[in-house]
């Protein structure tokens, strides 16, 4: 039934980046599908900080899976919370080249799809099955990602979200149930408030992302990516902008400061 929820952290340097964020959308997620919080923050944070440790990672990635539990038979009815215990997984992956990924470098290109996914993506479910199928549908194609769209706006990207400058003005959709409420994008938000950029939370169709000065994706992940193609036609010069690679530097250099 996809009855459970997830985080993914990033480690660098072997710290935590954006902790205090990720554990605070794992209980709002939770909460909204009527689950409790089976572990505390600082049990949750010292068992990251023992994965990080016996398992070396110095740049990867944690992730957390909390799902209801197992009701014992094939039943739509939610097992009872009082004799079914929480099933809680959590494992590390090592990635040294977090922070050089190439396509930081040479930038991403996407395709659009439609937007088939049910209306309460606000909550980081395992239900990802049509991401999982957009993503399958632009490697087919030679393209990274896809950006969704629902009637004729983008929302966001199979597993990250969406963003265009135009005018020297960044533009993202605004936060609602049509789209996950990414930490890292609330980070970027903050850091390019504070470094005086201008922001702009509105909806934009593919045709506006084509004629854009430069987009970008954001994620745990990913941070902040550049976007460089929408279906096979160039954002500008079809290279990463300017705007997009000072906010990544912007985005590690706060992230890192404040990891733990």
């Amino acid at each position: 039934m996809s009855d459970g929820v997830y985080e993914v952290t990033s480690v660098i340097e072997r710290k935590l980046i954006d902790f205090e964020g990720h554990f605070h959308r794992l209980e709002r997620s939770l909460s909204e599908l009527d689950m409790t919080t089976p572990l505390t923050k600082e049990v949750l944070l010292s068992i990251h900080r023992r994965l990080i440790d016996k398992n070396s990672v110095n740049n990867g990635l944690i992730y957390l899976q909390i799902t209801r539990g197992s009701a014992g038979d094939r039943d739509f009815v939610f097992p009872d919370p009082e004799t079914t215990p929480q099933t809680v997984v959590l494992f590390s992956q090592n990635k040294e080249n977090l922070l050089d990924s190439p396509s930081a470098i040479s930038g991403i290109k996407i395709i659009s799809i439609e937007d088939q996914r049910w209306g309460r993506r606000d909550i980081k479910t395992t239900q990802l099955l049509y991401p999982s199928i957009g993503k399958m549908m632009a490697k087919k194609v030679n393209a990274d990602d896809a950006w969704m769209v629902q009637d004729g706006y983008v929302t966001e990207g199979t597993s990250n979200n969406a963003y265009i400058i135009k005018n020297g003005k960044i533009i993202t959709r605004a936060k609602s149930n049509d789209i996950l409420h990414g930490i890292t994008r609330a980070a970027v938000l903050r850091f390019a408030e504070e470094a005086q950029m201008e922001i702009e939370e509105r909806n934009f169709s593919i045709s506006e992302a084509r004629d854009a000065e430069e987009a970008f994706i954001t994620s745990a992940s990913s941070f902040v990516t550049p976007v460089v193609s929408i279906d096979g036609q160039n954002i500008a010069n079809g290279s990463p902008g300017p705007m997009t690679q000072r906010l990544r530097e912007i985005y590690l250099d706060e992230s890192i400061k404040t990891a733990i």
